[in-house]
């Protein structure tokens, strides 16, 4: 009898709307959502309004992601970053040109429904600073100004939304501004190599590895010290507890070694978030 041969099942490969999340960074892109989420639920918004400025908000960062991509696509290639779906080739340009259209355009029409004010702020100070960094900023020593800026507006945007259509208080925004910077400096880090050999030279590059993660630490400190202090009336117990647990660890990120000063500084970056959303 013929003996037929038998070939393994070929395995269907991720989907489209899987490789459309992750080109727009998919990850950062729905933490910050789950933090405006977040304060807008702590900001007595509307729930119709609460709704409209968290999907604002997501949409506009898949905008920065894709556009991110987009423009990086030629120096992704060059260093072979098989995990970006857009340098690998299995995802065409045209879907990201695409949908990031769809998206900006959501972004703007969801903005104005949270408000003009919080439209304002959010399509010009934050979704405008991750388009300024992708356009050019990232390669300059200030490429952590996008990310204060960005991140200081976020409460603001949320703020605005709401009933008295006010910008967030100091602290909130200097928080924002200090996770945001601290944010940057530990993000760039895995990549300080490839971005190197591209031409990319922000902050971090030019001030090394070392001196990038204890300045993250201390910026993740800081804003932590501001959620804290910050609101009025005396810090409740559990705050001051966090604070010092967040100090540690930001001694930790000096002198441990190997992953562990990563792992500390992403950790506080955590706590941040839980105290500005508690504040």
């Amino acid at each position: 009898m013929p003996v037929t041969a038998h070939t393994a099942p070929t395995r269907p490969g991720p989907s489209r709307v899987v490789l459309l999340l992750s080109a727009a960074h998919g990850g950062p892109a729905l933490a910050v959502t789950v933090i405006t989420g977040l304060l807008a639920l702590r900001g007595g918004l509307h729930p119709w309004d609460a709704a409209a400025v968290t999907a604002a908000v997501f949409t506009g960062q898949l905008t920065i992601g894709w556009g991110n991509d987009l423009l990086d696509l030629s120096r992704d290639r060059a260093v072979g970053r098989t995990d970006k779906p857009l340098a690998a080739g299995s995802l065409p340009a045209a879907w990201v040109t695409r949908a990031l259209a769809v998206a900006a355009l959501a972004s703007l029409l969801l903005s104005l429904l949270a408000g003009r004010r919080s439209a304002l702020a959010h399509v010009v100070l934050a979704v405008g600073a991750g388009h300024a960094y992708n356009l050019g900023l990232k390669a300059t020593p200030w490429s952590w100004a996008p990310y204060a800026c960005g991140f200081g507006t976020l409460p603001s945007v949320v703020t605005l939304a709401g009933p008295a259509q006010s910008w967030a208080s100091w602290w909130m925004t200097g928080a924002g501004a200090a996770l945001g910077v601290g944010a940057h400096l530990l993000n760039v880090l895995p990549d300080l190599a490839d971005d190197e050999l591209t031409g990319v030279r922000g902050l971090p590059h030019r001030i090394g590895e070392r001196l990038s993660r204890g300045l993250a630490a201390v910026l993740l400190t800081a804003a932590s010290a501001l959620a804290v202090a910050g609101p009025a009336g005396p810090a409740p117990a559990w705050a001051w507890m966090i604070l010092a647990l967040v100090a540690a660890l930001a001694v930790l990120t000096w002198f441990a070694r190997g992953r562990a000063p990563f792992r500390a500084a992403v950790t506080i970056a955590l706590l941040d978030v839980a105290l500005l959303v508690a504040g």
